[in-house]
């Protein structure tokens, strides 16, 4: 079978995606070591900011952070068993509970937060924020219309 030749466009595409996805890594494993010294993982960062954010089920918190039910759910249970997150009746749904920071959550959300500002404002510095905004430009309207491909018709 003949694959078909990408053209220069799809070749700057593939190249971009591929820089994606290695960003992506990298910035897993900094906010691993960002949130290491709280007890926490990226993971776990990303289900206390969600619950920090807005008041929402597991499902809704997996939607709005683009990630499997399932294991935010996981994660969820695990910082309710340390005493980070709490559920609380949800009067939408009477088996989707929402997801609220309890102190220690909140504790430690502050701590990752501030660790994170410095890192934050130091590369941000480095790299500038036109350019920055430039790039999140492009990438919002890509995961737009990525997402607007993947909608069901």
């Amino acid at each position: 079978m003949i694959q078909p030749s990408r053209t220069p466009s799809g070749d700057a595409f593939a190249e971009f995606a591929i820089s994606v996805l290695r960003l992506a890594g990298h910035l897993t494993s900094e906010g691993d070591r960002l949130a290491q010294p709280s007890g926490q993982t990226s993971a776990r960062w990303q289900v206390l900011a969600a619950a920090r954010h807005s008041t929402l089920s597991v499902a809704e918190a997996a939607r709005a952070l683009g990630l499997a039910r399932q294991g935010v759910q996981r994660i969820a249970d695990i910082l309710e068993a340390e005493g980070l997150l709490a559920y609380r009746q949800n009067p939408a749904h009477q088996r989707a509970k929402l997801m609220t920071l309890t102190p220690g959550g909140e504790a430690a959300l502050a701590e990752i937060t501030a660790r994170q500002a410095v890192w934050a404002n130091a590369l941000g510095a480095e790299i500038g924020e036109e350019r920055l905004r430039r790039a999140t430009a492009l990438i919002a309207e890509l995961a737009a219309l990525l997402g607007e491909r993947r909608a069901p018709t």
